[in-house]
């Protein structure tokens, strides 16, 4: 957030996942509530019912998070204020031609779209075919670009600024608290219309990874993936 005010940003979208993995769920929900726009993401939407086809893992994490934000808020006002935020969140957002969701365009909540998946051409077709333009998502934390000529690049090789074309394109911005490329600092996308800069920006990892080894319901794994950027 501190990176983001540096830089004159005008509104501020969250694509999902603000809970479910990691050991302060409510200051996350505090600072998603300030965004401009929040979606709904799949860790969202079981800690709002319930854990459904989750490893086990996941599912004591969602548990842990859903009695913290009961139990572990002594203010009720503040409690209800997190609670009516998730359940008030959409699963997917369309402005003019920009299209915003946590997964994919056809299973908003769920789908994955993975870089390999340029090889599945019926897939990334059906997925471009819901597109009228761009489409930003999260839900892999795998950042990356997607053309509809079945192309795919990590930012990297793009020195981590793609310049827009007439071709339809979907972005996966990556993920602010569980980037899975390798690089353990948060990622996040800038959008000027033009271009898409991918944001890295670096944070106190190892204390993150001592709060989830101090919190006996989450997993030691959830800590350790942080470290490893996986």
């Amino acid at each position: 957030m501190e990176d983001i005010q540096k830089r004159n940003v005008e509104k501020i979208y969250c694509l999902g996942d603000i809970v479910g993995y990691g050991p302060n769920p409510k200051e996350c929900l505090d600072l998603a509530i300030e965004c401009d726009l929040t979606l709904m993401g799949n860790h969202d939407e079981a800690v709002l019912f319930g854990p459904k086809d989750f490893n086990l893992r996941a599912e004591m994490a969602v548990e842990w998070t859903r009695k913290e934000l009961t139990d572990g808020t002594p203010d009720k006002d503040e409690g209800k204020k997190r609670w009516e935020f998730l359940k008030s969140l959409a699963e997917i957002i369309e402005e003019s031609d920009h299209m915003f969701v946590h997964g994919s365009p056809r299973k908003p909540l769920r789908e994955y779209v993975f870089p390999r998946d340029v090889s599945d051409r019926k897939k990334i077709s059906d997925i471009f075919s819901r597109i009228k333009n761009r489409c930003f998502v999260g839900h892999t934390h795998v950042p990356g670009i997607f053309t509809e000529d079945m192309r795919y690049a990590h930012p990297s090789e793009l020195y981590n600024i793609y310049m827009l074309d007439s071709r339809k394109t979907l972005f996966n911005v990556g993920s602010v608290g569980q980037p899975r490329d390798g690089n353990p600092q948060s990622c996040y996308v800038t959008f000027d219309g033009d271009s898409v800069v991918f944001r890295r920006v670096p944070y106190d990892v190892e204390k993150a990874v001592q709060k989830i080894y101090a919190i006996p319901a989450l997993d030691d794994s959830l800590g350790d993936r942080l470290r490893e950027g996986r």
